[in-house]
């Protein structure tokens, strides 16, 4: 069976933009996005400066992410081993954005489909070569079948001397380098310029400080790379990137929101129980109107998600057409199985059917549970970004949605001139400084990644950190004023500092490029 591999030399490499022309040519892609470009660095000072290129595209991997966090089959591998995309299926989540490690993928501006190289498959089954070779003056572009040991491919590979990007993902490319220098291989290691080649990319990821630089310089980001044996020893302020593509964070405000939305949605619910479960119920006035306020917020996590698809009226397929190793395709299921468990909540309640309010506690817990800790399962599929690579993450939405529960149903109370337990104040005053503990401990340990720890200090110290300071302080208040018994501030408090926190948290997970 063939299996499609590329080599990129960039030894040959000219830096001339046929590949990109081409491939824009024989795809339309439109003005603004792109499948395939020739990144720029220059290393060194004057007198002397090298230009290193990188032609930059899919990397076709074998456990390819894009492919695994697609919720409808929309980004898949082929038995040749080319990742291929079908524009008709897809609903434009964006999920194949935040996972690939190579931030190769894009939402067309014509079709609002995720698109991207496809190793030029049409042309593959009909014999040709991609365009991008086709077209190459160097001939830098070498494709071929790497299961045959004597194609060139497979005999530069096998010398050993290629590499490939981010080796770490263990997402095993079949995009290989030539003689290419680690200052464009990896992103970082050059610095952005504050003008011209890349001043759009500051509006998103604005420069970061010549301290981080000094930090990833002693934690060995530049003492131990590796550097061909032309290239001139120079310092990070030598390697300067001069030319590259804006790279957006694929996920905006409508995500983070939907993060809140949907603890309050599971929390709602799972306060009233618990409380129910350890005999101390709130009445039947407060846990219908908890119950309806749990549905109503559970809509509106719909609501948000469905509006942050480039297909919203496709939403309904991933619901029909699932890929079942999605956490995507898994969280619409929860969603869908727990808004039907709380609208039956809902009816019993109002009926009168207590038996049935009862029996419906525990599999509304579980049910409530995987509402509010799924999303960290959906960010571990999400490897491009280091930030929420984070095992202790299920814990730390489920704390979150305890703590929102208990200040939307503290409010309810107090609005229905019920008056809130101890048990409930103390719960969400626990609930509040478990929050901020669990975030500053967090702070404590090391990153595993460069990256995490570039956008570990986005969220703490540049773009993001007045929102997540200012989150951390008020849930800290939330939690004072909650054990002194000033319930309404409490619970005001505490939704507002999870919101703030929440938009931070995934905005800087997203603030470092990835190419």
């Amino acid at each position: 069976m063939t299996l499609w591999g590329k080599v990129i030399d960039q030894g040959k490499c000219i830096g001339c933009h046929a590949c990109t022309i081409a491939c824009k040519s024989e795809h339309q892609v439109p003005l603004g996005v792109t499948r395939t470009y020739v990144k720029q660095v220059e290393v060194g000072t004057y007198p002397s400066v090298q230009r290193h290129f990188q032609v930059t595209r899919c990397n076709q991997c074998e456990d390819a992410p894009c492919a695994a966090i697609c919720p409808v089959t929309a980004m898949y591998r082929r038995p040749d081993g080319i990742v291929d995309f079908d524009r008709d299926a897809c609903i434009g989540c964006k999920a194949c954005m935040a996972a690939c490690p190579y931030d190769a993928i894009y939402i067309d501006p014509v079709s609002h489909s995720a698109e991207k190289c496809n190793f030029c498959a049409h042309r593959i089954d009909q014999g040709l070569e991609p365009a991008c070779v086709a077209v190459c003056p160097e001939r830098a572009i070498i494709v071929g079948d790497l299961a045959d040991p004597e194609s060139e491919v497979s005999r530069l590979v096998a010398t050993g001397k290629v590499a490939v990007r981010k080796p770490e993902k263990e997402t095993n490319p079949k995009l290989f380098y030539l003689d290419a220098s680690d200052f464009t291989r990896v992103p970082g290691l050059a610095a952005l310029p504050p003008i011209h080649a890349t001043a759009e990319q500051h509006e998103r990821y604005p420069p970061e400080p010549d301290l981080l630089l000094e930090l990833l310089v002693r934690e060995g980001g530049f003492a131990n790379t590796r550097r061909p044996a032309r290239e001139p020893r120079s310092t990070a302020a030598a390697a300067v990137l001069q030319y590259d593509v804006p790279h957006g964070a694929p996920w905006d405000w409508r995500v983070s929101a939907y993060t809140w939305t949907k603890s309050v949605a599971a929390g709602a619910y799972l306060v009233p129980a618990l409380l129910a479960w350890f005999g101390a119920g709130l009445g039947a006035g407060v846990e219908l109107a908890a119950t309806a306020v749990a549905l109503l917020f559970l809509g509106l996590t719909g609501a948000l998600l469905i509006a942050d698809l480039a297909h919203p009226e496709r939403f309904w397929r991933i619901l029909v057409r699932p890929r079942w190793n999605s956490w995507l395709a898994r969280g619409a299921y929860v969603i869908t199985a727990y808004g039907a468990l709380l609208a039956m909540d809902l009816l019993g309640r109002l009926a009168g059917w207590q038996g049935l309010v009862v029996g419906l506690r525990v599999p509304g817990a579980i049910l409530g549970t995987l509402t509010a800790i799924y999303t960290a399962f959906l960010f571990a599929q999400a490897k491009a970004r280091d930030l929420w690579q984070n095992p202790l993450l299920p814990i730390h939405l489920l704390v979150q949605a305890l703590v929102a529960g208990a200040a939307a149903v503290l409010l309810l109370a107090i609005a229905s001139g019920v008056e809130a337990g101890p048990a409930l104040l103390w719960g969400l005053a626990g609930g509040a400084a478990a929050h901020v503990a669990v975030v500053l401990s967090e702070l404590t340990i090391p990153h595993g990644t460069r990256d995490a720890a570039r956008a570990a200090w986005h969220l703490t110290r540049g773009t993001y950190a007045r929102l997540f300071w200012g989150g951390l302080a008020l849930a800290a208040a939330a939690a004072f004023a909650a054990g002194a018994g000033w319930g309404a501030s409490g619970a005001m408090l505490a939704l507002a500092g999870l919101l703030a926190y929440e938009h931070a948290y995934v905005q800087a997970g997203q603030s470092v490029p990835l190419s």
